[in-house]
Parts: C-alpha cells; structure tokens; sequence
C-alpha cells in the first residue's frame, strides 16, 4: 500500500506541468474562465485574433491518455468553448483543435482545446504531410 501511495506522489510529480500552475493561480495568466473541471485562459502566443486555451484542471497529458474517468471534464471543454465563443463575438464560426503528441505540435504535455476564432482562418492544415499510405492525404490542402 505504501508502494502503491509512493508511485501516485510520482506520477503527480511528474505531471506537474506550466498549465497546472495556470490552475492553481500560481503563474500569471488571462483567464477566462474557471470551474472546478476546466480552466481556460489566452493563449501567449495566439494564432488568431481570438485564441483561447481550455485545459482540463487535472492533468492527462496527451489525448492517448484520456480515460472513461475524464468525460465529465473533457465534455465540459466543449460547452465552456461553446460559451466563450458566445462571448467573444465568434457568431461567423471558430475552430476547435487538439494536438496530439510530437508529430501532432504539441508543446504542452496537458491536454488542451485551442479555441480560434475572429475571423476566416484558412485551411486546417498548411503543407499537409503526404502518406504513401494515404494516397489523399494533404491533396486537398489540409481541407477536411
């Protein structure tokens, strides 16, 4: 049992990530909003004129990692940037978007929604990667 405890202090430990110290007021960030499954805050770097991110307050860090325990808070990721959406003026549309991993971009090893939006943004994907496996894929410039 003891060894059980030991190995969860680790694993915590080994989460602790930039955006956990966003949660828990820690590091200055704009946060947007902040319920007890979900913090959303502007991105530092923002890739449209509205970029928001939405992370689930505990740490799962890549999309490969999402267990059934974390639909409550994964759900909530989508009505909040629904909400947000609202409230930033996106009613023209906006884009939700999860990177996975390395070859996915992320930089970030807690999994985040990125909430883009203010106007056209262009196709999903610019210099789609091309996959002998998948002869079509990047052939219609990143376009789904």
């Amino acid at each position: 049992m003891a060894d059980e405890r030991a190995n969860e202090a680790a694993d915590e430990a080994a989460d602790e990530t930039i955006f956990s110290k966003i949660v828990r007021r820690e590091i200055e960030a704009d946060v947007v909003y902040q319920d007890d499954l979900v913090t959303a805050f502007r991105d530092i770097r923002p890739q449209a004129p509205v970029h928001i991110l939405l992370i689930p307050n505990e740490v799962i860090p890549t999309a490969d990692d999402v267990k059934p325990k974390h639909e409550p808070a994964l759900g909530r990721l989508f009505t909040v940037a629904k909400q947000l959406a609202e409230q930033e003026g996106l009613s023209g549309g906006y884009r939700l978007m999860v990177n996975c991993k390395d070859d996915g971009g992320q930089e970030v090893y807690h999994l985040h929604m990125h909430l883009l939006g203010g106007g056209p943004l262009g196709p999903m994907l610019c210099g789609a990667v091309r996959d002998e496996r998948h002869p079509a894929a990047g052939a219609n410039g990143g376009r789904a």
